[in-house]
């Protein structure tokens, strides 16, 4: 894989600089496919070979798998930025059925939410053991929302993420433990009611501003740009329907979503490119994006993903887009 020289972009108000192109770590941990070992440890050498200098991983992928490989990968390498999560913590205890059904060949632990002061440290303390490393750069509070708990559930573990949680996250911050604190997330809501707590670096939003959708440059993005707070854009392909699949926010997705990415597809075509590269390229359009991170479970795709990133792509196609109105016309094209 050739070395390029991805662009880099300042995330929110702090001294980290993001590769644009950064590696997303959750599929490579075996999310719903089995994946070898040999296909984790050559994804991220290419990764990292090829150029990529940001990486994003979490406890809960492989309940440690993901953390364990990456920590390998990255750990005699320079200029690296490293993001990893917390709000789970991982138990020597036995794992419910689904979960082991959802990621198989992970770890023997069972992932058990708390967002508590205590879990939080605890959660951080035990990453950066399973990773090999004395410093994490970016410290995420992961899947907190209603999409993912139900109200009722939410509203408990919320509270305990806006008061302990972030109070150990603000702690490390300030203590220069780690330099940028947020929410790794699925849901656009829960990033702007947490902004009523306190003050965050950035989201790491899946599946919400992309190609298919744009709902946060209504609320969440000029928020955001009003308190200096960077996003990170995880989920580019939806989930597999912008790549070619027809899974959308991890099930199968419904027709008039699937009818409107034909429709986009049909205009990438029409332009001689590929739906997944407008996919990966497209957010960073808006400049509060610092880096997009879509996953690769091989080698093989994790050159596909940079192949379609370095992609040229014509300026025509995202203003055919726009005049079609299949991408929100307040929000920004790419340059």
């Amino acid at each position: 894989m050739n070395k390029h020289t991805f662009q880099k972009r300042q995330l929110g108000k702090t001294s980290l600089q993001l590769s644009e192109f950064g590696l997303g770590c959750a599929a490579m941990a075996g999310n719903h496919r089995p994946v070898p070992n040999r296909d984790i440890h050559d994804a991220l050498k290419s990764g990292l070979a090829a150029g990529v200098q940001f990486v994003d991983t979490a406890p809960f992928y492989g309940f440690g798998r993901s953390e364990h490989f990456v920590g390998a990968a990255i750990r005699d390498k320079e200029n690296i930025v490293l993001s990893t999560k917390a709000g789970r913590l991982l138990k020597k205890e036995p794992i419910p059925a689904d979960l082991v059904a959802d990621w198989p060949g992970s770890f023997p632990f069972n992932p058990v939410y708390d967002y508590t002061y205590d879990g939080v440290m605890r959660s951080y303390e035990d990453s950066l053991q399973r990773l090999g490393v004395d410093k994490i750069n970016v410290l995420l509070l992961h899947d907190i929302g209603e999409m993912q708990h139900g109200a009722e559930l939410n509203a408990r573990l919320f509270a305990d993420a806006m008061s302990g949680g972030y109070k150990a996250l603000d702690e490390l911050r300030s203590a220069g433990e780690i330099q940028a604190i947020g929410l790794g997330v699925n849901e656009r809501e829960v990033c702007i009611a947490a902004m009523e707590h306190g003050y965050w670096d950035t989201f790491l939003l899946a599946g919400r501003y992309t190609l298919l959708e744009q709902t946060p440059i209504h609320d969440l993005i000029p928020a955001c740009e009003k308190v200096g707070t960077g996003i990170i854009l995880g989920g580019p392909y939806n989930s597999g329907l912008l790549a070619g699949g027809d899974t959308w926010n991890y099930a199968k997705a419904p027709k008039d979503v699937v009818d409107k990415a034909r429709a986009i597809e049909k205009v990438c075509e029409s332009h001689n490119i590929p739906l997944a590269a407008a996919a990966l390229q497209y957010p960073l359009g808006c400049a509060i994006v610092a880096s997009v991170i879509p996953g690769a479970r091989s080698q093989a795709e994790m050159e596909g993903n940079i192949e379609l990133f370095t992609m040229d792509i014509p300026a025509s196609l995202w203003s055919d887009l726009r005049n079609e109105k299949l991408v929100d016309e307040q929000a920004p094209l790419p340059a």
